[in-house]
């Protein structure tokens, strides 16, 4: 039976505050929670002003706080910007204030060009082995196995579940050795989904926490109660994909009618590219698109993404998609 989670960039509307979309994540978290989703992820941008989830640890806080069973997490963290030290502390710090509920999914992409990478204090090292060598650090912190040589105070024996992010073949590789979860950011990355796949499967290799492979997939839903208001509110996403591509990126847009139409050839390539692994329009559309997605990946959880820029047509859209997972389940 396939699993469903929400990933949530917190996206700052044209018009709106990031307190705004503070309070809003904290409320489609609950939502999220009633309707039986599995988890709740954030991940890490920085210097982008329509996302609000660059202090990551501590929105994560925020939205735990707010619910009361979801598990809470991110995805990810992109390690190459940390010291895996100070990692381990701030979950750590989670963990203890929400026991068994803390996720940590871990990506080696800056989240942030190469200016805001310098303003971390980090370098983007280019040695391969760098990002596999601070995940095996950041386990030791939290395995308390004293490899390092320092004890993470909090981190030490916390009970923080890590998984491997990638939008590649390198994070299958290396969550297959390690033995840990893996989730594919098919929502914006979708080439090597299936290249990736078939690898993490074909190399794991069992270990403490996981005896058989998980594999998460992230998938577009944009659920209206019709196929033309599920293309409205898409059209939001649209133009923040079309927008970042070109190099402009900004606060997520009101919806346009008709987006796509206005496009040139350029932009609708780029929306065409991106958006292959989506499901836009009526619960029935939705249905259709989600269930193909499944039986094609064979996933074993869906990381539903959808930032639309009113707050309660998200909210509808989220019952829709649960809604819709629920007679899927059902059926199988």
């Amino acid at each position: 039976m396939t699993d469903y989670s929400l990933l949530d960039l917190v996206p700052v509307t044209e018009g709106g505050s990031v307190a705004q979309s503070l309070a809003n994540a904290a409320d489609l978290a609950r939502h999220a929670e009633s309707l039986g989703f599995s988890r709740y992820w954030v991940a890490e941008h920085h210097g982008m002003a329509g996302i609000a989830s660059a202090a990551t640890a501590v929105v994560i806080g925020h939205v735990a706080a707010a619910t009361e069973s979801i598990r809470v997490g991110a995805g990810g963290i992109m390690l190459p910007n940390h010291a895996p030290l100070v990692i381990a502390e701030q979950f750590g710090t989670l963990d203890a204030l929400f026991p068994g509920r803390i996720d940590l999914g871990l990506g080696r992409a800056p989240g942030s060009d190469q200016i805001v990478a310098r303003a971390l204090r980090r370098t983007l090292d280019s040695d391969p082995n760098a990002f596999p060598q601070d995940v095996v650090e950041l386990q030791s912190y939290f395995a308390d196995d004293g490899q390092t040589g320092v004890r993470a105070t909090p981190g030490a024996g916390a009970d923080v579940k890590l998984w491997i992010l990638g939008s590649s073949t390198f994070g299958a590789q290396l969550a297959a050795m390690l033995g840990l979860p893996y989730a594919f950011a098919s929502h914006f990355a979708p080439d090597a989904l299936g290249q990736a796949i078939a690898i993490y499967r074909r190399d794991f290799r069992p270990s403490k926490v996981l005896a058989k492979p998980h594999v998460m997939a992230g998938f577009n839903v944009f659920a209206a109660e019709t196929d033309e208001a599920g293309e409205l509110l898409a059209s939001s996403q649209q133009q923040a994909f079309v927008a970042l591509r070109t190099g402009n990126p900004g606060k997520l847009k009101p919806p346009v009618a008709n987006y796509r139409a206005s496009l040139g050839p350029q932009g609708e390539r780029i929306l065409d590219h991106v958006l292959q692994c989506s499901a836009v329009g009526s619960p029935a559309t939705v249905a259709r698109g989600i269930a193909a997605f499944i039986e094609r990946t064979g996933v074993d959880e869906l990381m539903i993404a959808s930032s639309i820029y009113d707050h309660e047509a998200r909210k509808r859209s989220l019952t829709i998609t649960a809604e819709v997972m629920q007679e899927l389940k059902v059926a199988a």
